[in-house]
């Protein structure tokens, strides 16, 4: 495996999340539990999680941590603590219903933060509450403040794909990785002092297949394939359409994750329970999460989408409708 701290990759593997089509499951998080993060020392690690917004988000408040560049230059931002991820515990069903005892869950007392602790809670007020599902994962950037930050040239860009991976032999748990981030995705092992991330599901990804969050997604919400495949749908919406965009640009990292805006809610009600024609959801919050170009990606799908429904065709539809999961999966490879 050929890899390079510094050197450009020759391809760039990218991910597209539809936000029009994530239901919150949680598949993605499951899926990507299981396969990489049960070992000593992982267990408040969700390298992939799905969470409300707006919303305080995982590890809580992520979004103020800082990190990432500003006018060029790497920030040292904050290390959550382990409050902020949320202390594992489970809930004691025994005891509770057979037992009775008032205690609900192990270890006491009652938690006060976990992953989702904010599900589905939102913002605004009844009847024109709102809120949209948002699932995250390290974005494997082109200018990862990651891996600038290691001192000890743990971090690297894999040239066959762009995959940001952690070097575990060089690893001298400075957890620089974890405060440079402004994602909140790298983490620090207590078990073994080694910095931990998302791999991007390599071993998948040489094969052929896709990474398991996304060969997992029951909605058919997310694609992976190469920026450079034109006939990708990962190109053909970051590219063509330009209706999936990077969160949070403005901190210099150059996110390889890219989300398509929810542009489909509800309509906001007046005093009579009437629509007012305006969606729930504020314009202005995407534009604060996915930058300018919101404005004219919503635009876009809205009008698209106008096209399909009166019976035009719309390649753009077609592509975020995903007619075949083998056609939002990476094509090909080699």
């Amino acid at each position: 495996m050929t890899t390079s701290k510094m050197a450009v990759p020759s391809r760039q593997i990218a991910f597209v999340v539809d936000l029009n089509k994530c239901i919150g499951c949680q598949t993605c998080t499951v899926a990507c539990k299981r396969l990489w993060t049960g070992h000593p020392g992982q267990a408040f690690m969700y390298w992939r999680n799905v969470e409300t917004a707006p919303g305080q988000g995982y590890p809580r408040n992520w979004t103020a941590k800082g990190g990432g560049y500003k006018n060029g230059d790497l920030q040292k931002g904050k290390r959550p603590t382990e409050a902020d991820y949320g202390i594992p515990f489970e809930f004691d069903y025994e005891g509770r219903l057979f037992e009775g005892k008032a205690g609900r869950v192990r270890p006491s007392p009652s938690p006060r933060n976990a992953p989702n602790w904010d599900e589905e809670q939102g913002a605004g007020a009844y009847p024109n509450n709102h809120f949209f599902f948002m699932p995250r994962m390290c974005n494997h950037c082109s200018n990862p403040a990651c891996l600038e930050a290691c001192p000890n040239d743990a971090i690297y860009r894999r040239l066959q794909d762009g995959i940001n991976v952690i070097n575990l032999d060089k690893c001298k748990g400075t957890a620089a990785c974890v405060e440079a981030c402004p994602y909140g995705k790298a983490f620090f092992n207590a078990n073994d002092l080694k910095g931990n991330k998302c791999i991007g599901c390599y071993p998948r990804i040489e094969k052929g297949v896709a990474s398991a969050c996304v060969a997992q997604c029951v909605g058919r919400a997310m694609h992976v394939g190469f920026l450079d495949d034109k006939a990708s749908s990962v190109f053909k919406l970051v590219n063509v359409f330009k209706v999936a965009l990077p969160l949070y640009p403005e901190l210099g990292t150059k996110p390889n994750v890219f989300y398509v805006p929810p542009a489909f809610g509800p309509m906001e009600e007046d005093a009579q329970g009437l629509s007012t024609g305006k969606p729930k959801l504020p314009q202005a919050l995407l534009e604060k999460m996915f930058g300018s170009e919101v404005g004219a990606a919503l635009a876009l799908l809205r009008a698209e989408r106008g096209r399909r429904m009166a019976g035009s065709a719309s390649e753009l539809m077609d592509t975020l409708i995903g007619h075949r999961s083998a056609d939002m999966m990476i094509s090909p490879l080699t």
